[in-house]
């Protein structure tokens, strides 16, 4: 797959070289599970610190699924 280069607000979370999309979501759950973010009793809903606040547009938590999509805005070609 094709490098994309995370934004500054994803950066903080992964890092700020290019990586492939694959490796970027491999990242971002590294993160996530490191810090513990990952809703007990719902699996699928991750909490957001202040880093990843910041790539979910403020919001304080959001499903797998939503956080892939706005994961997307913070990266360019």
């Amino acid at each position: 797959m094709k490098p994309v280069t995370p934004d500054e607000a994803l950066a903080a979370v992964v890092g700020s070289k290019p990586l492939p999309r694959t490796e970027l979501t491999k990242a971002l759950w590294v993160y996530i599970k490191k810090n513990n973010l990952q809703d007990p009793k719902k699996k699928t809903i991750i909490n957001a610190d202040d880093k990843l606040k910041k790539v979910f547009d403020g919001k304080k938590s959001v499903s797998m699924f939503e956080m892939t999509k706005l994961v997307s805005g913070h990266v360019t070609k």
